[in-house]
């Protein structure tokens, strides 16, 4: 996923990078909320990591712009201000969490995985979709318990996919997804990429989802049939038929004539 940083200190927004990048997200910086308002309105943000003491005012002015423009971006304030007032006003402003300075990195991820997912309606670290499992710790998608073999990017796709499921997603989101605005391929290879990753889940056995292209605009995950549903048995031959079942299927006139 694409992080936003909001961070003046430069010290600060290079371990918080570092540590993105380790977990395998993207991550932009932005130093006060001028340049962090710029980030927003021309790159896809996932989310943002926050600082309150900002050169250019107070960080909550920030949070308050992103919901007065009605962006559902999932906000962490990551501040060295300890006090329960701090923590009311940032939550108050619409911020999604608090982590007070000093704090262990994977305290940070846990914090950031927490809201992404309760942002995206998922309490849970697993999202399921059908038969399909994706295990966001983990990095895994499973089917009927089985680990799917995909590629880095396959799964960062299915990811973006299940929590997003039901809604369509644009090339132009997956490449910011995938790349991070960093050496962005053509957007056709995001098509190269829904087809080896929809074989392989059709060669894994997956059930009661989809991955649908809405033409012009991008693709969808869709949940379809029940997942333990079965097809109606069909009879085996004529004589299986009653002729109430034969009536139904043909006209009166066609049984007579054959």
């Amino acid at each position: 996923m694409h992080i936003l940083i909001v961070e003046d200190d430069p010290v600060v927004a290079d371990v918080l990078g570092m540590t993105l990048e380790e977990a395998g997200h993207f991550q932009s910086t932005a130093h006060n909320i001028e340049t962090a308002l710029a980030e927003l309105k021309h790159n896809a943000i996932d989310a943002v990591l926050l600082d309150i003491n900002l050169p250019d005012g107070d960080g909550t002015r920030l949070a308050r712009l992103i919901r007065k423009n009605h962006m559902p971006l999932p906000i962490l304030v990551v501040s060295g201000n300890a006090s329960t007032d701090d923590k009311i006003e940032a939550l108050g402003a619409g911020a999604d969490g608090y982590l007070t300075k000093p704090f262990d990195r994977f305290e940070l991820l846990a914090n950031l995985d927490a809201i992404i997912r309760r942002t995206h309606g998922h309490s849970s670290a697993t999202v399921s979709v059908g038969n399909l499992e994706v295990d966001l710790n983990r990095h895994m998608a499973l089917i009927e318990g089985q680990q799917l073999q995909l590629t880095g990017k396959e799964f960062r796709i299915v990811e973006f996919l299940a929590l997003r499921k039901g809604s369509v997603l644009s090339k132009t989101a997956f490449l910011s997804h995938l790349y991070g605005g960093m050496d962005e391929p053509e957007p056709k290879i995001i098509d190269v990429f829904i087809c080896k990753l929809r074989r392989k889940l059709e060669l894994a056995g997956a059930r009661g989802m989809s991955i649908d292209t809405v033409w012009g605009q991008g693709y969808i995950l869709r949940e379809t049939e029940a997942v333990n549903q079965t097809p109606e048995a069909l009879p085996t031959s004529i004589d299986d038929l009653s002729m109430d079942q034969l009536e139904a299927s043909h006209p009166v006139g066609e049984l007579r004539a054959s």
